[in-house]
């Protein structure tokens, strides 16, 4: 029972941990970049290593993100689905992307992923009255293990006036504990490094009153 009790916690202890699991290890910007009003901004993810769900996740809690601020921001999944730019050329995509009012993509690229075994070891109480207990759970209560992988992932922004690199941001995420919550964590973290960064800036939203 002790066993299974100390597992559970360790679980919940890793749960609350990995709720804020990612960091940027680095960010560029181009000189020239300043924000502006742009009208239609792609999310377009290319995650070929991971399972659809991710790359799912990945757009859509971006695509939030952008929306919140006021921009007019769509999933490439939704808006085209997961093969379309795989059959064609770069000036048909191109084509494509300014055809639809397109005016800024921002990527989502997983770089690579890790899987890290780690040991847990037993947990020993610092009273001396139950160093008895201590004693026992060293002989029977043996520590384990836990796998967790690491994201490497890469976003940049592009203006499609010209093609041209805005930005670019290196991430990593250390053991989510799912595709969901690394979405909506990663978006929020990307947003808020671009308005920081001075790339993207909250619109100015008018709601219009229709009179009867």
């Amino acid at each position: 029972m002790k066993k299974i009790k100390k597992i559970v916690l360790a679980i919940i202890f890793f749960s609350i941990a990995s709720c804020r699991t990612s960091k940027i290890t680095h960010s560029w910007k181009a000189q020239e970049a300043s924000p502006k009003n742009y009208n239609k901004i792609l999310v377009l993810g290319f995650i070929r290593n991971a399972d659809r769900n991710i790359e799912e996740q990945m757009e859509n809690h971006f695509v939030g993100d952008l929306q919140t601020l006021g921009y007019n921001a769509v999933s490439s999944l939704k808006e085209y689905g997961p093969k379309v730019f795989d059959k064609i050329d770069e000036n048909e995509g191109i084509a494509k992307l300014k055809n639809s009012g397109y005016d800024a993509v921002i990527t989502i690229v997983l770089l690579k992923n890790e899987r890290e075994r780690k040991y847990i070891p037993p947990t020993y109480n610092n009273r001396m009255w139950n160093y008895r207990y201590d004693i026992y759970n060293r002989i029977y209560e043996p520590g384990y293990y836990v796998t967790n992988t690491k994201y490497y992932w890469e976003s940049n922004f592009y203006d499609m006036a010209n093609q041209k690199l805005l930005y670019s941001v290196q991430t990593q995420t250390f053991a989510p504990t799912d595709a969901e919550s690394m979405g909506h964590e990663y978006g929020k973290m990307i947003v808020k490094n671009m308005i920081k960064q001075d790339i993207i800036k909250q619109q100015v939203v008018v709601n219009k009153v229709v009179s009867e």
